[in-house]
């Protein structure tokens, strides 16, 4: 059979590059560079679409069950993202709008997690949750350092106790030269427990960590009774030590699902809360928040002042550049959604994680975990008999990749290492029914892994 190649007719002042069909064009002949810069520019078109296809071998984000991060968002989030693509966050002198904008977010979240009222708030925007946990933890160590300098006392050996945390705390640890005292799960705990705590906590303890949140199993840990037994250690033995609220997930569930959950500023003990915005905040990768009680537990001396970008402006952040479109995006989420709106979408997306629990456990093989209720909309579970199942949950992994699906399984912290699990995060955009048909994807799986069943959805089969 011939071939016949049509151009494209050329249009005046049309290159002949222009005119031809992008994967007909030089650039889309030849492999990529990879290594170094290529010696002539390319059209914009067609350095698109070679990128663009190139991206299509990336997982679909709306299948990705195993991300905390914002994977959907409006129309208008993307035209304003587009709109603040030359903001640099940093330059507030030049940009005096979006920095009113992060303050005004900064304030909604003092309110929305209760700080008091009359002193004052204090907090910024930062890259992300992890960054955010690492000013918490900052001001935690100076203000710590501070107090045994004017008690006369050594500094050298600091400590921050917590339990099951994200990795960020363990870079604050060894960026930071802070001693990680992590506490190992108990069985059947899904997180920090506040008795544990009587026996890690000491003089060089700059804090406790509390999760609301917790990776590995998406439980809430008790912040409430781990500040009563805080509160308890302190009228036993005099040591003062502050509780800082890792709610990197949670702070944007809590105040919508669970309002009478009492976990933020109304705790005495609570002297600051870092959250992620572009996880349960719903706005677009690249924005955390952290706020402190009161201005008085962010030390000045964390706090510098920069003069050369037009006018004399405090900064405390670990970068320095930053885009604004991220922060504009969150307060427009506010704006938007508004209370109703936020607990509307996580009703939702509560109900879905609820109804996937009840899915799960009926498939028979598993053991919840969480069930979606009480914390993040979400679900883990592991093996009731991981000996005699015939299968892994890295095995179950894998076939559910098949179909596009990530879902993440792992051990658990130390002392349970020993107990596999899997986890299903529930975010906005991950709708009933696409979960109906993971459900039915995690039993095809489990046919074929069990018993040798072939998927039916699988085979390519011919109609005439």
């Amino acid at each position: 059979m011939a071939l016949h190649v049509v151009k494209n007719a050329k249009a005046d002042g049309e290159s002949e590059d222009e005119a031809t069909d992008v994967f007909a064009t030089p650039l889309s002949q030849q492999v990529l560079a990879k290594r170094k810069i290529p010696d002539e520019p390319s059209l914009p078109n067609v350095v698109y679409s070679v990128i663009h296809n190139e991206l299509l071998l990336d997982g679909n984000a709306a299948q990705n069950l195993a991300t905390f991060c914002t994977t959907w968002s409006d129309d208008e989030v993307h035209r304003l993202m587009n709109e603040c693509l030359d903001k640099n966050m940093i330059d507030k002198d030049e940009y005096p709008q979006t920095a009113e904008i992060e303050s005004r977010c900064v304030h909604i979240l003092a309110d929305l997690w209760n700080a008091p009222a009359g002193v004052g708030t204090m907090g910024c925007s930062t890259t992300g949750s992890s960054e955010a946990a690492m000013l918490g933890g900052l001001a935690l160590k100076h203000r710590w350092r501070k107090r045994r300098a004017a008690e006369g006392k050594p500094a050298d050996r600091p400590n921050l106790v917590c339990g099951p945390v994200q990795i960020c705390w363990d870079k604050f640890a060894r960026y930071f030269d802070v001693e990680l005292r992590q506490v190992p799960l108990e069985q059947g705990a899904t997180g920090l427990r506040p008795h544990q705590l009587e026996q890690y906590v000491d003089e060089n303890t700059i804090g406790v960590v509390a999760i609301l949140g917790v990776t590995f199993t998406c439980d809430f840990e008790p912040v409430k009774e781990i500040a009563e037994e805080l509160d308890r250690i302190q009228a036993e033995t005099g040591l003062d030590i502050p509780l800082h609220v890792d709610a990197a997930s949670g702070g944007f569930i809590a105040p919508f699902l669970y309002p009478d959950l009492v976990w933020d500023f109304r705790i005495e003990r609570v002297a600051s809360i870092n959250a992620s915005g572009h996880k349960y905040g719903m706005a677009p990768l690249g924005v955390g928040w952290v706020v402190w009680r009161e201005p008085d537990l962010l030390p000045e001396e964390l706090i510098f002042k920069v003069n050369y970008l037009g006018g004399d402006m405090p900064t405390f952040a670990l970068n320095f550049s930053r885009p604004g479109g991220e922060i504009v995006a969150q307060y427009y989420l506010f704006l938007r959604l508004g209370r109703g709106g936020y607990r509307r979408v996580y009703e939702a997306c509560a109900d879905t994680a609820r109804y996937l629990g009840g899915e799960i456990d009926r498939m028979g093989p598993f053991r919840l975990l969480y069930d979606g209720q009480g914390g993040l909309p979400a679900v883990s579970y592991t093996l009731k008999d991981p000996a005699n199942a015939g299968f892994s949950l890295y095995d179950l992994t894998e076939h559910l990749r098949m179909r596009g699906w990530q879902v993440p399984a792992y051990p658990l912290p130390a002392d349970q290492e020993d107990t596999v699990i899997q986890r299903v995060l529930i975010r906005h955009g991950i709708g009933r029914d696409e979960i109906s048909v993971l459900a039915a994807d995690m039993r095809r799986a489990l046919e074929r892994l069990t018993k040798g069943v072939p998927d039916d959805a699988a085979r390519t089969v011919f109609h005439h």
